[in-house]
């Protein structure tokens, strides 16, 4: 499957479901989601998916109303998803919005002995350094850090800790964004993903090397 570019209604698209997050306006313009949104979007993550020989995701487009904030509508203000690899925690992720298209690659939240095994690593000296160097690289390529964090250093961390922004970290991914415009019905959106996903990779394998899966059983997750 060979991606081509969004539908030219992608952004009007998610700019209308702004005004109108309703399922009438689901229902009136699902066809157009799915032609130009959606369909486009798998057939990115498909191309990219057999090139890393990874497995393909998407999200579905609907809130699960019990969590949502009260004002929330139906559909989600975002049509994403992404390429798991057999070999690597990290997600390589894609998602479309009113924004334009934003590709990252990481762990959105650390099961608990994963945060464990990432905090002993970025805590000892040559494994943090290396981590703190990786990521000062991808930041310098464009690229933006992100993952929940704690307000303060975590227990038994002297808040002066070299690496103590590291240290707080729940989980940590990479990303940036491809705003909207004619780029995204083009395969621009694919160049920018792979780029995206090839410069965060020094991360995801120092995560890959130094945290690993979850050993926690299904059952206690999260």
């Amino acid at each position: 499957m060979r991606f081509e570019g969004f539908g030219p209604a992608v952004t009007d698209w998610f700019v209308a479901l702004g005004s109108d997050d309703s399922r009438a306006f689901w229902n009136a313009t699902r066809d157009v989601w799915q032609r130009d949104v959606r369909a486009p979007l798998e057939a990115l993550l498909a191309e990219l998916g057999t090139e890393l020989d990874g497995r393909m995701k998407l999200f579905r487009p609907h809130r699960d109303m019990r969590y949502a904030p009260q004002d929330a509508g139906p559909v989600k203000p975002q049509t994403s998803g992404f390429v798991r690899l057999a070999t690597s925690i990290a997600a390589r992720y894609a998602q479309v919005s009113i924004v334009g298209f934003y590709a990252g690659c990481g762990v959105y939240r650390f099961e608990r002995d994963q945060l464990e095994r990432y905090r002993a690593a970025a805590a000892e000296e040559r494994r943090g350094a290396a981590l703190a160097a990786a990521l000062a690289a991808a930041e310098a390529a464009g690229l933006e850090v992100g993952g929940e964090t704690l307000k303060t250093a975590p227990r038994g961390v002297a808040r002066d800790h070299p690496r103590v922004a590291l240290l707080r970290r729940k989980g940590l991914f990479l990303g940036a964004t491809l705003a909207p415009g004619p780029a995204l019905e083009t395969r621009a959106p694919l160049e920018h993903a792979r780029r995206v996903w090839d410069l965060a990779r020094p991360v995801s394998d120092w995560l890959d090397a130094h945290v690993g899966p979850s050993e926690v059983p299904p059952v206690g997750r999260r």
